[in-house]
């Protein structure tokens, strides 16, 4: 069989028995396959896509702008239907030809990779008819205009979702692929990406979540988060793990660092070649570092303020008693960077400088541009997601998990869901998708306050955040402080990020913008000389022009972040064992919250 030349494969007698002897498998199979689906746990629908509000106005819109101008939806019919026609020409004329030589690919995209997709008249007019309908959507939406821009905005992103998913690589008979694996496997592909469909049906309630990597390469406090250290306290919103001393001194001051607690917190501790905390210690401070828990429903009134009293203020406290100081520097990475800004803003109001420097991992302060996660943040799905969590008593991890997902859905939904369920492969040995797919619940009350007050008013940028009897601010905020954001970050993206630390009280700003994304931007460790990043010191010029007249440097900004943190962390002092007499070791790191389950 010669696949590489683009050719199906023949089949012998003996192969076309097999291959109905595996089929007869599917039977039991989907036994199964209904069972799981018949016990599947409901969840609010309107989680699932917008309401039909959004696509009854672009309707009316389209059709009013029609009968305004006629010429115009004509000529996007007649170019569609020419295009179509030329489509099927070209495959009969091909047909009549026989199997020839390769057509030049029009697209690179990696989806038609498979040299069927110019080989094979079939193939070749599927793509192009895919291609061309993919097009004339694309432009039907662009020509709406009687749409707000959120709702234009919408509207493009839920249409390309509809692209997405009906590209001809999700189905059997239209990907030479899957074709081809069962085929050459006498149909073991298929039985076996049942099974995994199945069994990923199975692990998660009928809900159908694409396993991205291997569970079975990896252990947490294993293979992953091996950094040593001890848990030295705990309460119902973290664990403080405090890391054993890599050098015979430390500085003075300790560094205290909150993780996001919609993922965990072993994203920055995936193996010692690139993990920022062992990094750290390697460097000579002491570090603290959060591990948030995994909320269950008991924890549905849980708000930022608890995150803020029993995780910040918490952790700065009990670091600062351990260390004997009076000052800690702190680092927030994503949502936690935005709750240490309202941290900051609490403790400027109570007079408490307990925090001497503050350090931001790509944290969104101003949320009055709401980026790709606009389509999200609109009433129907923000309604939805209240709706949901008065009903469970958290954001189920799914949930965030399939949203994320879906802003990437070509990488992270249909690519691993061809390669496990079409052509039966075993997820990958990958550890950042392992980390990725080991999320954790919000809990409801605090889910409503940061989506409602934060993302959709834009509190804290604004007018005021109501928290703790205070109204926090984002002038406040006037530590000395150095923004890290990555150039490419789809969830916080930099110009964002930009646009809130200008907004910042603080008279010492450092904004850096590394290449890359929210993780791999920030997992970006010197030894690996992989990515930039851009340093400007003037702060008051608009995005465009900061990145314009920016200076790059090559390899990571691990570096030159360390080298500010140095100057704010005084002198050294012999090292610290982890804990002290009062802070006994409760546990060795990685900790007990980041594996535990929470009850369903």
């Amino acid at each position: 069989m010669t696949t590489s030349e683009g050719h199906m494969p023949d089949l012998s007698d003996e192969h076309v028995e097999r291959l109905k002897e595996n089929m007869l498998k599917v039977e039991d199979l989907s036994k199964r396959l209904i069972e799981v689906m018949a016990s599947k746990k409901a969840h609010t629908p309107a989680l699932d896509g917008p309401n039909q509000e959004l696509f009854a106005k672009a309707a009316t819109a389209y059709w009013a702008e029609a009968l305004q101008n006629p010429a115009k939806l004509l000529e996007q019919q007649l170019e569609y239907w020419g295009k179509s026609v030329l489509n099927f020409a070209a495959a009969q004329q091909a047909l009549l030809a026989g199997e020839g030589e390769a057509e030049e690919a029009p697209t690179k995209d990696k989806r038609f990779s498979n040299p069927l997709w110019d080989t094979n008249p079939y193939f070749r007019l599927v793509r192009q008819q895919y291609l061309t309908n993919a097009e004339a959507i694309a432009n039907a939406v662009e020509s709406v205009e009687d749409l707000d821009a959120k709702d234009k905005r919408r509207l493009k992103y839920f249409s390309q979702q509809i692209v997405d998913m009906m590209s001809p690589t999700n189905f059997l008979p239209t990907n030479p692929d899957a074709l081809q694996k069962a085929i050459e496997t006498d149909g073991q592909s298929l039985i076996q990406g049942l099974e995994n469909l199945v069994a990923d049906l199975e692990a998660n309630d009928g809900e159908l979540i694409v396993k991205l990597a291997d569970e079975n390469a990896f252990k947490v406090g294993g293979n992953l988060a091996t950094t040593p250290g001890e848990v030295v306290y705990r309460n119902r919103m973290m664990e403080l793990i405090q890391y054993s001393p890599a050098t015979e001194t430390v500085y003075e001051t300790p560094v205290v660092l909150f993780p996001p607690w919609i993922n965990k917190f072993y994203i920055l501790d995936l193996k010692a070649q690139n993990s920022l905390i062992k990094w750290i210690t390697d460097q000579g401070y002491t570090l603290f570092v959060v591990s948030w828990v995994n909320p269950d429903d008991s924890y549905a009134e849980t708000g930022m303020e608890d995150y803020v009293q029993d995780g910040f203020l918490a952790a700065v406290e009990e670091a600062k008693n351990i260390c004997k100081v009076k000052q800690v520097n702190a680092v927030g990475y994503c949502i936690a960077g935005t709750t240490l800004s309202l941290t900051l803003s609490l403790l400027k109001q109570r007079d408490d400088k307990s925090i001497k420097s503050a350090t931001f991992f790509t944290a969104l302060t101003d949320f009055s541009d709401q980026g790709e996660f606009t389509p999200f943040l609109q009433n129907d799905f923000i309604d939805g997601i209240e709706e949901e969590v008065n009903k469970e008593g958290v954001l189920r991890s799914w949930i965030m998990a399939r949203t994320m997902s879906f802003l990437r859905s070509r990488d992270l939904v249909y690519g691993p869901a061809i390669r496990s369920y079409m052509l039966g492969e075993t997820p990958p040995a990958f550890d950042l998708l392992y980390w990725n797919g080991d999320g954790a619940n919000l809990p409801a009350k605090m889910a409503v306050q940061y989506l409602r007050g934060l993302c959709q008013r834009n509190e804290f940028a604004s007018d005021g955040f109501e928290l703790m009897g205070h109204k926090l601010h984002v002038r406040d905020v006037d530590v000395p402080l150095m923004s890290i954001t990555c150039e490419t970050d789809h969830i916080a993206a930099w110009k964002d990020c930009y646009r809130g630390v200008q907004k910042m009280g603080s008279r010492s700003k450092t904004f850096i913008v590394s290449e890359s994304g929210h993780i791999a931007g920030i997992v970006n460790p010197p030894s690996k000389k992989k990515y930039g990043h851009y340093t400007n010191t003037d702060l008051k010029a608009d995005a465009d022009t900061w990145m314009k007249e920016a200076s790059f440097h090559e390899g990571s900004w691990w570096p030159r972040w360390e080298a500010w943190l140095k100057k704010r962390s005084g002198k050294q002092v012999p090292a610290r064992e982890p804990g002290d007499s009062s802070h006994p070791p409760l546990a060795p790191a990685p900790g007990t919250y980041v594996v535990a389950k929470p009850k369903s």
